[in-house]
């Protein structure tokens, strides 16, 4: 008799929906035929890997038979350096997603809770979902963090907090009168996850630095990546920083090797290149000043970003997203986080963002998608 497969899987992993990936532009290629296409749908570094970290990559070529360090010891000491934290503060992964995921299996038990935004990082409720929690979904208000609402929310069954400063999809931020506000109501048995993957970009003198909230009597996590500022999404390289108590448990829960080496190595070069981070905010200044004065011209609605994407209101985000694909342009449709009407659009190269605006106006005036499409 044939074992009956789903009746082994426990419910909460046989209804999780799995994370949509952005289309690799080499797929896009074969499925329509064209070459020459611009990949503006996953907030990559549009000037590439740094440079520095790229020449570290090939000198530990040579040593890929060893296992990496498993304690990513000279990271570690970079990244405290840098921040001027101590090392025992700091935990690795597989991208900031793995620390998203150790926070969950080490502090979160099953029939527990979690809040979040509701049109935040999808990742956040998948990984709460598989681990048998239960996530308590709060709107957005002005397309960003309801703070106040969040912690009202919580209740003795939450463990985790989860929040995006820039958030994701939408690039908002909340400002640190709200935040020191939140800390305040904060009960203090709850463990806060502050996602700050794109803090690089922000240029706001009101920004919350979460890094100074840490100390002995909060249970905070801040998380960090090499994938945006750095140009390292390839290498899977993240980090959290908490009080070192917090950091011992989770690490019990961390697999050994979990980073690699070229990761570990690439990332401490890319520390020091100060000159590929001054570039790269400068394209995204100038980027997002150029997006931002085209869809006023276009008559276009965007939600104000502090990040390096733009979210537009198109109409149906969905066929918007497909005609610019035939046109060898890949952006991110919006249906999935609850906004069908938009499309989430990177800030690339000035040549880039230029083609996308060129493709987009064409298929808005009707050389592309019908009327119907709206």
């Amino acid at each position: 008799m044939a074992v009956d497969i789903k009746s082994q899987i426990p419910e909460w992993i046989r209804s999780l929906a799995p994370y949509p990936p952005g289309k690799p532009i080499e797929e896009l290629e074969r499925e329509y035929g064209i070459f020459g296409s611009i990949k503006l749908a996953s907030n990559e570094n549009p000037l590439g890997p740094s440079p520095k970290a790229v020449a570290a990559i090939q000198q530990a070529l040579c040593n890929l038979h060893r296992y990496p360090d498993g304690s990513c010891f000279y990271l570690k000491l970079a990244v405290a350096k840098t921040l001027g934290i101590s090392p025992d503060a700091l935990i690795f992964g597989n991208g900031s997603n793995e620390i998203i995921e150790l926070a969950v299996r080490t502090f979160m038990q099953r029939g527990e809770e979690a809040v979040m935004a509701d049109q935040a990082f999808v990742i956040y409720r998948l990984v709460v979902q598989a681990a048998g929690g239960t996530s308590r979904l709060i709107p957005l208000r002005n397309y960003t963090h309801d703070l106040e609402a969040i912690a009202e929310a919580i209740t003795p069954a939450t463990r985790l907090v989860f929040l995006a400063n820039p958030n994701n999809p939408t690039g908002t931020i909340f400002f640190r009168r709200e935040w020191e506000d939140f800390l305040v109501a904060l009960p203090p048995y709850v463990i806060v996850v502050m996602d700050e993957a794109y803090f690089e970009f922000v240029d706001d003198p009101e920004y919350p630095d979460s890094l100074s909230a840490h100390g002995p009597d909060r249970l905070l996590i801040t998380l960090r990546t090499f994938s945006k500022i750095y140009g390292l999404a390839g290498l899977r390289i993240g980090f959290g920083v908490a009080h070192p108590e917090l950091v011992e448990v989770m690490n019990r829960v961390r697999q050994p090797f979990n980073v690699g080496s070229l990761a570990q190595v690439a990332a401490v070069a890319a520390l020091e290149d100060h000159e590929h981070v001054q570039r790269t905010k400068q394209c995204n200044r100038e980027g997002m000043a150029f997006l931002r004065q085209e869809c006023e011209r276009l008559g276009l609605e965007y939600v104000p970003s502090w990040a390096n994407f733009l979210m537009v209101r198109v109409g149906n985000g969905k066929r918007i997203y497909e005609a610019l694909l035939r046109q060898g342009v890949i952006v991110r449709p919006m249906g999935v986080y609850g906004f069908p009407e938009y499309v989430r659009v990177t800030v690339g190269t000035l040549a880039e963002n230029a083609r996308f605006i060129g493709a987009l106006e064409e298929i808005l005036r009707g050389g592309a998608v019908s009327a119907a499409a709206f």
